[in-house]
């Protein structure tokens, strides 16, 4: 079964990508104009996978369009580069809302508060569930806004923590002998962003990686790809450490910030 699955995707990775898809990517996704042509090549083919096996419901009145279907997995496929995969196995469903919503929620402040009550969210991602997001937020994209920010690489990173087995800011690494300097250093550079939070000191990592590891593995993927130099120059060994995981470069394709 699995031989047929691997034959199947790349039987998609090598059909023709349609003109008006690329017209999309091209217009929705800025990074996708900064890759070489052999890495643009490769995430049109990744798109062409996602395409064919993850399903997208409209919710609040949203009508799916080959628009929102291709951003949407042009900017979750930019995780997928130079990496053996298996498109996010855990993820069938992509919910996709016209804009923010509201879910009754529990959540944990930096300060270690537990407040309870409506909480607003612009995407959510659940361990052998659906991802959600906001469509308004994944359009913004295009515009680069938020800076720095990625919805769409945010909640696709939480499904890569979730293939080791439970969402805890660590990935399934390509090499045992890789956990012990992952561990060192995510959990020296979470503590920071806490202690940065708790006083408000300025940070490349939003502050909302520090309500968890697994939302610190989400922002600092965001940062990785959205701002790859100020990264580098602050964080070098968490840099390092993603890029290893990632296999890419992206402060390499932009000047320093």
């Amino acid at each position: 079964m699995f031989g047929f699955k691997r034959r199947r995707r790349r039987r998609l990775r090598e059909q023709p990508f349609p003109p008006a898809w690329r017209g999309i990517v091209e217009r929705n996704e800025p990074c996708f104009r900064t890759l070489p042509p052999e890495d643009q090549r490769e995430l049109l083919g990744h798109v062409q996978v996602f395409l064919a096996e993850k399903r997208y419901e409209g919710c609040g009145g949203l009508k799916i369009t080959d628009e929102i279907r291709v951003t949407i997995a042009a900017h979750a496929c930019r995780l997928l580069l130079h990496r053996d995969t298996d498109y996010f196995p855990k993820t069938g469903t992509i919910l996709v809302y016209p804009s923010r919503y509201f879910v009754e929620a529990e959540r944990r402040l930096p300060s270690g508060v537990v407040a309870e009550g409506p909480a607003v969210r612009h995407g959510e991602s659940w361990y052998r569930g659906p991802v959600v997001l906001a469509w308004d937020d994944v359009l913004r994209l295009a515009a680069g806004l938020p800076r720095g920010r990625n919805v769409v690489l945010h909640e696709f990173a939480h499904q890569l923590d979730s293939e080791s087995g439970a969402m805890e800011g660590a990935p399934a690494l390509p090499k045992r002998a890789m956990y012990a300097a992952w561990g060192r250093v995510f959990q020296r550079d979470y503590d920071q962003l806490v202690e940065a939070a708790k006083h408000g000191r300025p940070s490349v990592l939003d502050y909302y990686g520090a309500t968890s590891p697994a939302e610190f593995f989400a922002v600092a993927t965001e940062a990785f790809f959205e701002q790859p130099a100020a990264l580098r120059s602050r964080h070098r060994e968490l840099y390092e450490q993603l890029a290893l995981y990632y296999r890419q470069d992206p402060a390499a394709r932009v000047r320093p910030e």
